[in-house]
């Protein structure tokens, strides 16, 4: 009797398939931004303004959209890489945990912005990766999630607490702070092991 147990797909088949996800997702918010100023800021109304029953689907699109290119520019290269880093462990798993991020953190600035304001941005989807990857990489305890998490909090720590203090009118911390809210409680519901893949048997 022989046994074969099916790995699935290669690091390297992950690695190329979460760079091109990431490299999308990015490309997406420049086209979308540049829509919105050829059409004159048309996309603005499908950002979420704080308790009003219309724009609740605001929650779903805000994370897409921004305050201009210099705005995006600020969301792209933190939402790239630890959103790459994120796909590393599975795109299934990636875009459940994001899912969960843009969703939490789009009721919680709906409800706890003040009211009337507008929020745009990617910028509460990086801080519940930042979260995330923080959180797991110690729940999990693995030594390459703990020095992935490390390497994030040395890099980003220090804005992300500068992100959720309500020092600047300009800046929805709200939104910062309930993604990085949703990352902690996205690792903490994950940090179950995923169930092995049964072993196909041959012979």
């Amino acid at each position: 009797m022989s046994t074969t147990v099916d790995t699935g797909r290669t690091q390297s088949e992950r690695t190329r398939t979460a760079a091109k996800l990431m490299l999308g997702w990015v490309a997406l918010l420049w086209v979308l931004e540049a829509v919105d100023y050829a059409t004159g800021h048309a996309l603005d109304e499908y950002g979420i303004v704080a308790r009003d029953p219309d724009s609740l689907t605001g929650v779903f699109t805000s994370s897409f959209l921004h305050f201009g290119f210099d705005h995006v520019a600020s969301n792209s290269v933190p939402l790239l890489v630890l959103g790459f880093i994120v796909a590393l462990s599975g795109i299934r798993r990636f875009l459940a945990v994001s899912g969960l991020i843009l969703l939490a953190d789009g009721l919680g600035t709906w409800l706890i912005s003040p009211s009337g304001t507008m929020t745009l941005g990617a910028s509460g989807v990086v801080f519940g990766l930042f979260g995330f990857l923080v959180v797991r990489g110690f729940v999990e305890r693995k030594a390459l999630g703990i020095a992935v998490a490390v390497g994030v909090a040395a890099v980003w720590g220090t804005t992300v607490l500068s992100g959720i203090l309500p020092t600047d009118s300009g800046v929805s911390w709200q939104g910062h702070l309930c993604g990085l809210v949703a990352g902690v409680v996205t690792a903490l519901y994950f940090q179950r092991p995923a169930p092995r893949r049964p072993a196909a048997l041959t012979g």
